[in-house]
């Protein structure tokens, strides 16, 4: 039997190998993050993720760095700046609800693009504005292309497997938010090299918003023309199941660990927008610095992110691992026996009522083999049997999966 096992996984390890340049699982999600490939479909959708989410952070925070001239072009108080700042941000808690909705219904590769595509005309619109009122409408509706870190993370957790997704994810958000301190640095110096070519101040600060407005269109293009939703295709081709949304809905808000993490990151990322709205401003007017200046010391903030939210992501696998490693050893798993046996995903083990989410190690085990005559009950397995000793990765080794208790 274990013999068989073996011959199958490889089998199915030579059969993903072929199609894939990466390593997969059997749901063909990729197993290993390779930064510098761009290799289809997974790496390709890692690059072309956060670079569109990229694109955003630079749109929306590309006029903090030149408040200084567009204040005095639009004679802005300090409570009309104060009010756009917080329009520039307040529209994302009812895009990012939209865009996950979006995500399940479209997938994350059409749903980006469509919501980057849909905003850029307000960056673009940024350079007509002549008033505090419409100045704080153009950075209202290009805030809510930040609802894009939602479709990010969708797709990350779509072409990644347990043991990276973390990282994935982190460096794909944290990438992404770099834009927040690149649009710092960006901003004053494309005003300057209008000027420099003999613009008018008043006239430059407008000219410099087509940037950003042009490479968030070349983003959202270069996602739809090149991405891919899933690792076997995208939503429109492959055949969905599909999820009682008032069930999921209520299972994420009585969970305890939503609002804690919802309440940590609530925290963590409105300082962050709160410094990037202020930040240039307030070193060009408290030190008399340059704009030029001022914006390069406010970029040291944004761009931190190139090691912090990749960390984050990167401790949350070895976490993850050393939780799977302990929960193997004291051998207290239990999986459900489906009548009739035969080959089965994880995917499949869950809507029978199985919280499984570990292809491999399920592969392992042998559960996929059995063709017992059983009912729909759940079965305790020994984990310590001497049959299943040679089935389990080694505790040291690489861990493909994750099992939820």
């Amino acid at each position: 039997m274990e013999m068989e096992v073996a011959k199958e996984s490889s089998s199915r390890r030579e059969e993903a190998g072929s199609k894939f340049r990466v390593a997969v699982d059997s749901e063909h999600k990729a197993t290993e993050l390779r930064l510098l490939s761009a290799a289809h479909p997974h790496m390709r959708a890692f690059h072309l993720s956060w670079l569109s989410f990229f694109s955003c952070f630079v749109s929306t925070f590309a006029a903090p760095p030149l408040l200084p001239v567009i204040r005095d072009n639009l004679n802005l108080t300090s409570t009309d700046i104060g009010n756009a700042g917080v329009a520039s941000v307040s529209g994302i808690v009812f895009a990012r609800l939209a865009m996950g909705t979006a995500c399940d219904l479209v997938g994350p590769r059409l749903a980006s693009a469509s919501l980057v595509l849909l905003t850029a005309p307000a960056v673009f619109l940024t350079a007509t504005v002549s008033s505090p009122t419409t100045f704080l409408l153009a950075r209202f509706f290009t805030g809510f292309s930040l609802a894009s870190f939602v479709s990010t993370q969708f797709w990350m957790s779509s072409m990644f497997s347990s043991p990276v997704v973390g990282s994935a994810n982190g460096f794909a958000a944290g990438w992404g938010n770099l834009g927040g301190g690149a649009t710092q640095l960006m901003m004053p110096l494309v005003f300057a090299l209008i000027r420099h070519v003999g613009s008018p101040q008043f006239t430059a600060w407008r000219i410099a918003f087509f940037i950003p407005g042009l490479f968030q269109m070349l983003t959202a293009f270069a996602v739809l023309m090149a991405g891919q939703d899933m690792p076997d295709g995208n939503f429109a081709g492959l055949k969905k199941t599909q999820d009682d949304v008032w069930k999921v809905l209520y299972y994420g808000v009585t969970n305890y660990r939503a609002w804690i993490l919802g309440l940590t990151y609530g925290y963590c990322f409105g300082v962050e927008l709160t410094v990037d709205n202020i930040i240039a401003e307030y070193f060009f007017d408290r030190f008399d610095l340059k704009l030029h200046t001022a914006g390069m010391v406010a970029a040291s903030f944004g761009l931190a992110n190139v090691v912090a939210r990749p960390g984050g992501g990167f401790v949350s696998d070895l976490l993850a691992r050393s939780c799977l490693r302990a929960d193997v050893r004291s051998g207290s798993f239990r999986f459900k026996k489906v009548a009739g046996g035969g080959v089965w995903d994880d995917r499949r083990w869950r809507e029978r009522g199985c919280n499984v989410d570990a292809t491999h190690i399920l592969q392992r085990l042998n559960i996929l083999q059995t063709k017992r005559d059983q009912s729909n009950g759940c079965d305790d397995l020994d984990m310590h049997a001497p049959h299943m000793s040679n089935l389990l990765p080694p505790m040291g080794r690489h861990v493909y999966g994750t099992i939820h208790l």
